[in-house]
């Protein structure tokens, strides 16, 4: 009897587990559309109405929070270094915690679902905590977005 409980446990456990990440992260799989000359991304918003998806930094996976009210992508140090990016000059940023210092890079690519970015500006903040990027303004300027109903859609026009 306490083995069955036990394991009744361990299974609740997982289950409510996985659905709170859910919660959390509704876009852990990015599914895409295309058309002719686009392609898009449907994103859901989690239970704070955060636009919080999985993607790829340089090919390596990553956790993105859209911040339309960022200028840059920004990236805590922590994730940088994982990441093998380059710390470049110091810039002042202003961030909700007040001002700090961060450094500009480059990312090579920026993926969400089948939407590919090339060459975007980012900054290394220190001052960031946890593993999560925020998807600023330098990302989200090349493509169009639309909210409506709690749900993001992100196009991308190819050239």
């Amino acid at each position: 009897m306490i083995l069955a409980w036990a394991a009744a446990l361990f299974l609740a456990t997982r289950f409510f587990s996985a659905w709170e990440q859910r919660q959390h992260n509704p876009n852990t799989e990015v599914r895409s559309a295309h058309g002719p000359g686009f392609v898009e991304v449907r994103l859901v918003g989690n239970h704070q109405g955060h636009f919080v998806v999985d993607g790829a930094i340089n090919e390596q996976p990553v956790h993105f929070m859209l911040d339309t009210g960022a200028t840059d992508v920004a990236i805590p140090e922590r994730v940088a270094r994982q990441l093998g990016l380059a710390r470049g000059a110091p810039v002042q940023v202003s961030t909700a915690n007040g001002r700090t210092e961060g450094y500009r890079t480059r990312l090579n690519s920026v993926q969400l679902g089948d939407i590919r970015l090339r060459d975007v500006r980012a900054m290394v903040v220190p001052g960031l905590d946890g593993d999560q990027i925020l998807l600023g303004m330098s990302a989200l300027k090349q493509l169009e977005f639309t909210q409506r109903s709690g749900t993001l859609l992100l196009r991308q026009n190819l050239k």
